[in-house]
């Protein structure tokens, strides 16, 4: 069920939130249009809102134990924080925790090494 949430409701706005925050900028040599990034934002609120109140219950969101919903949901969380919208969590701090406990695994450090490796 967490992999359908992450698939609709937090890939879909977190694309268009790193396609016009980053890529845009960065690498299209663009303007990131504020109106589209702004709503898409409004739409990862209303996702972390059923994030928070599932992580308030549990470590995870499949329960107490780590998941392939926690993987999924790494990659794109990481683009999330090198964008100006990092802050958002500060209004969610289950859903920052729980972001904080996937980065700091010692597996995850060596994607985020290998993502920057790419870029």
């Amino acid at each position: 069920m967490w992999l359908e949430v992450e698939s609709h409701k937090f890939d879909r706005p977190m694309s268009v939130i790193i396609y016009q925050c980053l890529i845009i900028p960065n690498y299209l040599d663009g303007e990131t249009n504020v109106k589209v990034v702004k709503e898409n934002v409004e739409m990862l609120k209303k996702t972390f809102e059923v994030y928070e109140d599932r992580l308030s219950k549990f470590k995870y969101l499949a329960g107490d134990f780590i998941s392939l919903a926690e993987l999924s949901h790494f990659p794109t969380a990481y683009y999330l924080m090198t964008t100006p919208h990092a802050s958002l969590l500060d209004e969610y701090p289950h859903v920052k925790a729980w972001i904080t406990d996937i980065f700091a695994r010692p597996t995850a450090k060596k994607v985020v090494e290998m993502m920057k490796a790419t870029a």
